[in-house]
């Protein structure tokens, strides 16, 4: 019985030093990659080293978040929404060759475009729009519908 004893202890402690032997060489793979092309192989300033880097790139997202930002407040003054009505001006000709163009950003400001077709000739007219409201002329109709139907291009 005590020679049994003896055995089963002799299996457990090789076992834990198997054990231990994986742990210490993991470890010591894991350091040799932190320390790795370093000429000088101290812990501290390879943990200083990555402690700057976090620190740079910490600061590079920080600058990349702004420029989003900026990007994204100057995308909204782009054009964004779109509307056009097809219609017939008058009732003497046929067909609708007259249109709405709308151009508006973000904030329902742009420009509305009138061609207003006739057997004479064509007319080009021009709207200045503000926040969905004409400034200097008041608007037909058509010309708001096709602002209200302008979507996101």
């Amino acid at each position: 019985m005590p020679s049994d004893f003896i055995l089963f202890a002799f299996f457990v402690i090789i076992l834990w030093l198997v054990v231990l032997t994986v742990l210490l060489s993991r470890a010591l793979s894991h350091y040799n990659k932190l320390v790795h092309g370093l000429t000088d192989k101290n812990f501290k300033s390879v943990i200083e080293n990555i402690l700057k880097d976090i620190n740079l790139a910490k600061k590079d997202i920080h600058y990349l978040k702004l420029y989003c930002d900026k990007i994204q407040e100057e995308g909204f003054l782009h054009i964004q929404k779109i509307g056009l009505v097809r219609f017939n001006p008058f009732k003497d000709t046929g067909g609708n060759q007259s249109f709405i163009l709308s151009l508006v950003d973000g904030n329902d400001t742009g420009v509305v475009i009138s061609g207003l077709y006739a057997r004479t000739g064509t007319r080009w007219y021009a709207k200045k729009v503000i926040k969905g409201k004409s400034v200097d002329h008041d608007l037909s109709d058509e010309e708001t519908k096709a602002l209200k139907e302008a979507k996101p291009s």
